[in-house]
């Protein structure tokens, strides 16, 4: 079971992988987290970083350490993490890495409900779909390859690596799917056909699935 954080946001994390490195102020906690790709990696809301960081001096996790103005723009508080925060963010990643927790990509609400679609329209869509797969994935491979080519620790591309073996595994398993339903070999296919060939209603297919007569 996933743990109460008093700081549950996952930007609140990204804040404590940068700031581990040395005291700083919100525009460089912003500045880094951009420049390290952190909003590829986590659903990073960058309006809510003023509110993450208070509640995170709250909690005890950043303190603050002192302020610092530059010309006419408002001062700058300058903060450090703390033991604390030190601890929360080891125990966050142990967490995370350990525990699965139970996620809800769009694809799958989508496959959830397929059946509102003809089969052959399905067909067209998984096909634009794997298309725009293989796109992401060159790029991704690419963008790898040049970090890689740049020296850069494979410890710290872990997550990219990661993040393209998940597309890829999306993607055979997209192709594998559509080749079946364009062989004719998908069991269901006939069934599906005629519900949408013969408009029969959604509650009556319920029905029929709950009672074991569902056409073959």
């Amino acid at each position: 079971m996933a743990t109460k954080r008093k700081v549950n946001n996952l930007l609140a994390l990204a804040v404590l992988s940068v700031i581990i490195e040395g005291p700083m102020h919100r525009y460089e906690i912003a500045s880094k987290l951009r420049e390290r790709g952190k909003d590829r990696d986590m659903a990073i809301k960058w309006g809510s970083l003023y509110t993450v960081v208070q509640n995170m001096e709250k909690a005890g996790f950043l303190e603050a350490v002192g302020s610092e103005r530059d010309g006419a723009r408002p001062e700058r508080v300058i903060y450090r993490i703390t033991d604390a925060g030190r601890a929360e963010m080891s125990d966050w990643t142990r967490e995370l890495i350990a525990s699965p927790e139970a996620e809800f990509p769009h694809f799958t609400a989508g496959l959830s409900v397929i059946g509102a679609l003809p089969p052959d329209e399905v067909i067209e869509l998984l096909g634009t779909r794997i298309a725009a797969l293989e796109q992401i994935i060159a790029a991704s491979d690419a963008e790898l390859a040049a970090l890689r080519a740049g020296a850069l620790p494979r410890l710290f591309v872990i997550e990219a690596e990661y993040g393209v073996a998940m597309l890829e595994a999306e993607a055979a398993w997209a192709r594998s799917w559509r080749d079946e339903l364009v062989a004719g070999t998908f069991p269901d296919l006939e069934f599906w056909r005629r519900m949408h060939a013969e408009g029969i209603d959604p509650g009556a297919i319920v029905d029929m699935v709950e009672r074991g007569t569902a056409p073959e």
